[in-house]
């Protein structure tokens, strides 16, 4: 299965959509590179879209923990939106939810850097 990326703005906010499964050898390495190029460009405000998201594994979640601490190293914040049930569930299990913000949609996670 194919993984696909799209960085764009809203406002003053990174939105990165993922389209694909997160996981190891499918995902993560397009997952780390999108998240650092927006982070090493100055970007600090950064939502992951999630909602073409069907399915995360153990590396995948690494990727977006690591992800989450490097942003917050510079003083940015990353946030989850349109998760999946599998993926809301998922984040339910791990307890991640205590450490990303996560919204229903794209627009209420953006709005929230206000």
């Amino acid at each position: 299965m194919s993984f696909s990326t799209l960085v764009r703005e809203y406002s003053d906010v990174t939105v990165i959509d993922f389209v694909g499964r997160i996981a190891l050898g499918n995902g993560v390495p397009e997952v780390r590179g999108a998240i650092r190029e927006a982070i090493d460009s100055g970007r600090r405000k950064i939502v992951l879209n999630l909602a073409l998201v069907d399915y995360i594994d153990s590396s995948g979640l690494g990727e977006l923990v690591s992800a989450y601490t490097s942003a917050r190293n510079v003083g940015g914040d990353i946030k989850l939106a349109n998760l999946q049930k599998r993926t809301r569930d998922l984040m339910q299990i791990t307890k991640l939810y205590t450490v990303f913000a996560i919204f229903p949609d794209e627009r209420s996670a953006c709005e929230s850097f206000r």
